[in-house]
């Protein structure tokens, strides 16, 4: 007689909640607990709480408001992180101090419920991060980039060149890829060819990390509107909640950025760019699969590879969640895999062959 096999239930993630709002921590309390897979062991009011509780609940992940009474979540997680590596997931409002908080060693952030997001789809979206996050591996902490300047580092100029003039890069992250990214471009000449970025990141925030990248990168970035055009020394990060596609117009190309269904599970999609670099670019094109979770970018990458793209993936001990890219790269879409802070020497090399 047969012996039926029975699968042991999934073992849930232990989380704790961080916030000194009462309000706040009851909603997100009883939203999270009431996900199958979450089990909220217990809260904090402020980050010294946190550091008197974390022993005593050992949790897997933990959910923090950035701006408290006392020391803010930044000063925890710069202090906290490089001896105690946990996950943490941001809860902020549309604030710029939560990509500092991701500069110090947090895995990803959700914004708080506003006019323009429902107390359910916060909720819905804080436990899929949680989810994710329970898997992820926390970079070191890294210093705070200065208010102003270019950061140190970028690559000499790559100087006239009619192939480099007549090439496109795509890069996409979603999961630990605000920094990755970063950590990417800030090694990257002013006249780099033209780039298009997908990075998975909520209404409002593209606009304010587009900010961010021009003031800390040799070359211009900034949010994606459509009809611009591609040029070199310019990077344009798609727009949230808008699907971002490279169209040909002649022999120029500009962006697309329209609503639309979610691709691959996104908006904006990394498959849904990559795609339309594979259906309509014609001149030469780089694509680049960076740090997130599920397996968005990967099919529209490989077709980039089809098409005769250079394509490069971020390997899996540099990167904060290895499922994009380690997707793309089982299923043939990545001809080199590199290191975080190697990507931007891999890509260069490729381009002074072509110049």
């Amino acid at each position: 007689m047969a012996i039926p096999v029975t699968s042991a239930p999934l073992k849930k993630i232990r989380v704790m909640v961080v916030d000194d709002s009462m309000v706040a921590r009851s909603l997100i309390i009883k939203g999270l607990s009431a996900h199958p897979r979450i089990e909220v062991v217990g809260y904090a009011i402020n980050t010294l709480d946190a550091k008197n509780k974390i022993p005593q609940y050992n949790p897997d992940v933990i959910t923090m408001d950035v701006e408290m009474p006392g020391q803010s979540g930044i000063d925890f997680l710069k202090q906290y992180l490089p001896t105690h590596p946990i996950p943490v997931i941001l809860v902020s409002s549309l604030n710029l101090k939560v990509f500092d908080a991701l500069a110090v060693g947090a895995v990803d952030f959700v914004r708080k419920p506003d006019d323009q997001q429902s107390t359910d789809a916060f909720l819905l979206s804080l436990a899929q991060k949680v989810i994710t996050a329970s898997t992820a591996r926390p970079r070191p902490a890294a210093s705070i980039p200065p208010a102003g300047g270019l950061a140190a580092g970028a690559a000499p100029n790559l100087g006239p060149s009619p192939n480099l003039d007549r090439l496109i890069i795509g890069l996409g992250a979603s999961t630990g890829g605000t920094e990755a990214t970063l950590a990417v471009m800030k090694r990257l000449p002013a006249d780099i060819p033209p780039m298009v970025i997908v990075q998975h990141m909520p209404p409002g925030f593209t606009k304010m990390y587009a900010e961010r990248l021009n003031r800390l990168c040799a070359m211009e970035v900034r949010e994606a509107q459509s009809g611009d055009e591609l040029r070199r020394g310019l990077a344009l990060i798609a727009p949230a909640d808008l699907q971002c596609r490279v169209v040909r117009i002649g022999a120029r190309y500009t962006v697309n950025c329209t609503p639309g269904e979610k691709v691959s599970g996104h908006r904006p999609s990394v498959d849904a760019m990559f795609h339309s670099m594979a259906d309509v670019v014609t001149c030469k094109m780089v694509g680049i699969i960076m740090t997130g979770m599920g397996q968005d970018g990967a099919h529209g990458l490989l077709e980039m590879r089809k098409k005769g793209a250079y394509t490069i993936g971020q390997d899996k001990e540099s990167s904060v969640v290895y499922g994009m890219p380690g997707v793309a790269h089982n299923i043939g879409a990545v001809m080199i895999q590199a290191s975080c802070d190697n990507i931007s020497n891999v890509l260069l090399r490729h381009l002074k062959t072509l110049g």
